[in-house]
């Protein structure tokens, strides 16, 4: 009977214990989303919807995202992910000038910022600002990523949705 007991225990004792496994240094994390992971959860969303030009739905999933991206940005500020999606949710509601204000408040923490700097460039194309479009293209150059070949699009006109 002690026998059984003890082996009962060092089974529960491995049990409990493998989940603190490497990588997982918080047994809820794999379960609990963030407010970010929310946002860009509808942001993919409203991509979507786009797509099939259900603008309507698509701007309702931007509003949800922007505001999950406020309150994230308020819980931990000045992240350069959480501001590229809100420079761009903001864009995509129609208000650019805010938009490019998260955007630059983006690249001031990660200059090199990829998504930044292509859907910053993305702005300058829609308002107008080419020159200041090419250089956010420049920065992209190396990069070896869709993102710029994206933005070269957007800049020679291959895209009308900004």
């Amino acid at each position: 009977m002690i026998k059984n007991l003890l082996i009962s225990l060092i089974i529960s004792t491995l049990a409990i214990s493998s989940s603190y496994a490497a990588g997982s240094s918080d047994s809820d994390s794999s379960k609990t989303k963030t407010k970010y992971d929310m946002a860009v959860t509808h942001i993919k969303a409203a991509k979507n919807f786009e797509k099939k030009d259900k603008l309507d739905k698509a701007k309702k999933r931007y509003e949800k995202a922007q505001k999950l991206l406020i309150q994230s940005n308020k819980k931990s500020p000045n992240k350069a992910d959480t501001l590229n999606y809100l420079g761009f949710t903001t864009r995509k509601l129609g208000d650019f000038e805010n938009g490019e204000k998260y955007y630059l408040q983006g690249l001031s923490i990660d200059p090199n910022h990829v998504g930044i700097n292509e859907y910053l460039g993305e702005l300058y194309v829609a308002t107008n600002r080419h020159s200041l479009a090419v250089e956010r293209l420049e920065v992209l150059k190396d990069c070896n990523c869709k993102e710029y070949d994206q933005l070269k699009a957007v800049i020679a006109g291959e895209k009308s949705k900004y």
